[in-house]
């Protein structure tokens, strides 16, 4: 099946080669979880990051299904 993901700031570097520095599409086996594709990219466990599936937040066991789009970013911090 096809994952989207797209990967921003300081994770976009985990994107592999080619892709257009934002996303890039995966074929994953059937039944995959957001964690397995996570690690799959060499993000690290501890690495902190929100972590959407169509928009929504995501658990790490979450089942991948074909056609999802998996986004992450570090969390944001700042203003007044």
């Amino acid at each position: 099946m096809k994952i989207e993901v797209k990967l921003f700031a300081t994770l976009a570097g985990y994107l592999p080669e080619p892709s257009n520095g934002e996303s890039a599409t995966f074929e994953v086996p059937d039944g995959s979880t957001v964690r397995q594709l996570v690690s799959s990219l060499g993000i690290p466990d501890a690495m902190p990051a929100i972590t959407l599936v169509n928009g929504r937040d995501a658990d790490p066991g979450q089942v991948l299904r074909d056609g999802d789009v998996l986004t992450m970013f570090p969390p944001l911090a700042g203003g007044r």
